[in-house]
């Protein structure tokens, strides 16, 4: 391994893996509970180990080098906007696995990715289990396009370090406060003729571009196309289970 090992959690086709890998970081493990999603992240870390539920993955990393940061997106259905709100009381509210997740294996830093309703329908338990595992931690909203995507989408991350870990100065190929802006996406690919809408907006033809899709969430064009073929496949109608 040539950077910080990541255990990547909720890592659905592969976006914090994606983006860890980019800063510099090296994928040791990931966990998501969709076959089709499995499927995309065998493509590009064919050599990671992966497991199918957050929820035994104590168990099933019990006997590997404990990793240097553990990331996930737990399922934002419970906390978002958009949703019933239910929070703690919904099934899907999966922080207490991601905590076991870290209580099991101590890295030295979290990352947690989640939408802006976390802030005020269960940050305080996620702070409040950070801090009791022994780290210190500060959440903060980021916008996509400050990152270079044509859109505002907020996210709310929170950066979690242990105690005794001494930070504060800049170490070698870390981003900081002085670097340059990330440049902008560079242009939108054409709409797929074939079968995935007449345009990129239109969706009301069939199923939307996904090379759009990719480029909009900053992946790779072709990222969610299986292996020698050159047309995006879809995935299954969306399941009821959480990831």
């Amino acid at each position: 391994m040539t950077g910080p090992s990541v255990l990547d959690l909720f890592a659905g086709i592969g976006g914090l893996s994606l983006g860890l890998e980019r800063a510099g970081f090296t994928i040791a493990g990931q966990v998501e509970i969709d076959p089709w999603c499995r499927s995309i992240l065998s493509e590009h870390w064919p050599e990671v180990p992966r497991h199918d539920d957050v929820r035994t993955a104590p168990a099933w990393w019990a006997a590997r080098p404990a990793p240097n940061v553990v990331a996930g997106g737990f399922p934002c259905q419970p906390v978002s906007d958009a949703g019933r709100r239910l929070a703690q009381a919904d099934p899907r509210w999966l922080w207490p696995a991601m905590a076991d997740v870290i209580a099991a294996t101590g890295p030295a830093w979290v990352v947690i990715e989640n939408v802006p309703g976390l802030r005020s329908r269960g940050l305080a338990d996620v702070l409040s289990d950070l801090a009791r595992f022994g780290y210190r931690a500060r959440p903060g909203l980021i916008s996509a396009c400050e990152m270079g995507a044509p859109h505002p989408r907020k996210r709310l991350f929170t950066l979690a370090h242990a105690q005794s870990l001494r930070c504060g100065q800049r170490r070698p190929g870390r981003p900081d406060r002085d670097d340059p802006p990330r440049p902008p996406l560079g242009p939108p690919p054409l709409a797929d003729p074939s079968g995935y809408g007449a345009s990129p907006r239109d969706v009301t033809h069939g199923p939307a571009n996904p090379d759009w899709i990719e480029w909009l969430m900053g992946f790779p064009i072709g990222w969610t196309a299986p292996a020698g073929s050159a047309t995006p496949s879809c995935p299954p109608s969306p399941s009821t289970s959480a990831r």
